[in-house]
């Protein structure tokens, strides 16, 4: 908004992680006659943590649905919708429990294009609060986003600030082709984050990575909750004398490669971070392409930092102990560089 006289302009309070999520949400339903939500205890509740506060009021029951205890039921008939012209959101209650729909997702949602000779479009986005580091244990802690990436035919997304989340759920939200979105409920309500979003329509492109702190001696690549430990870890090796670029990717598939190599081609060492299981996450697939397409760039083997390969465990020491941390990954950076 532009001043009146000499009176400054007003400043938009600075909005949350999960403020930006539910504005998201509100703003494409207002553009979309077409969209709906789905989901447990979305309506009347308006979700476990909020995201859909007040929408079922707003746009009534007809699109903003309550659905039964069943993921599996809620992703079937979000199929069903999108088939009959329908934007769908889908909503998991947690992450965890994105499991009990998986068939319905990666044989029946993520295949419908390719089945369809591309004559069937597929706009589901499937949304729900993901991760550690809040004490949830084995059932509301984890980060299995490796099993969608594994997947043919899903897109998926892992922002990690309010203005990401907006950005890139409104993008998802107007993406043809189902798309899996990880929210990190851990950085729902931290006021710390918390930033003045762009203002109008705005979308986050699909599939590019950003900067989050430029460097020349190390590339540390992560997405969600762990973009800040490698921030506050880079601080770090800062005071110790060395420079550590941090790549937020933000998207994970489609991933942006291009980001990732001209960091490397910079700094010639990388370590990748991810909260998920060192077997299998979505680091060891990053650190595999930087073999493969940047080894020339390499003067060091790459390191990654995991979760070990365990449930999330309730008591607060064992569960940071088995998480990535600013330790860990300070140590990974270290060894990498001193190679």
């Amino acid at each position: 908004m532009s001043a009146v006289g000499n009176a400054p302009a007003p400043v938009e309070a600075k909005k949350n992680y999960l403020t930006a999520i539910k504005e998201a949400l509100d703003e494409e339903l207002g553009r979309n006659a077409d969209m709906i939500c789905m989901g447990e205890d979305i309506g009347l509740l308006g979700g476990a943590f909020g995201a859909t506060e007040g929408l079922q009021a707003k746009y009534g029951e007809q699109r903003v649905i309550d659905m039964p205890i069943s993921e599996a039921c809620i992703v079937g008939a979000g199929v069903g919708a999108a088939l009959n012209g329908k934007t769908v959101m889908c909503e998991m209650q947690f992450i965890d429990f994105i499991s009990c729909g998986f068939d319905q997702i990666v044989n029946v949602l993520a295949t419908y294009h390719y089945r369809t000779a591309g004559e069937v479009e597929m706009p589901v986005v499937i949304r729900g609060p993901a991760g550690a580091y809040g004490g949830g244990a084995l059932y509301h802690s984890q980060m299995n986003e490796a099993w969608f990436c594994h997947s043919p035919g899903l897109k998926v997304i892992c922002p990690s600030t309010p203005s990401d989340a907006k950005g890139l759920l409104k993008a998802a939200l107007r993406d043809r082709n189902p798309v899996l979105f990880y929210e990190i409920k851990e950085l729902y309500r931290q006021n710390k984050i918390a930033e003045e979003l762009p203002a109008g329509d705005y979308l986050v492109p699909i599939g590019k990575a950003a900067t989050r702190r430029e460097g020349k001696d190390l590339t540390i690549v992560s997405y969600g909750n762990n973009v800040y430990h490698c921030l506050t870890a880079a601080e770090q090796l800062a005071a110790g004398g060395i420079s550590a670029e941090v790549i937020d990717i933000r998207t994970l598939v489609p991933l942006d490669e291009h980001a990732i190599l001209t960091s490397l081609a910079k700094t010639n060492h990388v370590v990748c971070v991810n909260e998920a299981p060192r077997t299998c996450g979505f680091a060891g697939e990053m650190i595999a392409r930087i073999a493969e397409i940047g080894f020339e760039y390499l003067d060091a083997p790459p390191l990654r930092v995991t979760r070990l390969d365990t449930p999330v465990p309730w008591a607060k020491p064992l569960e940071s102990f088995v998480l990535p941390s600013v330790e860990k990954i300070v140590a990974a950076a270290q060894k990498v560089v001193g190679y």
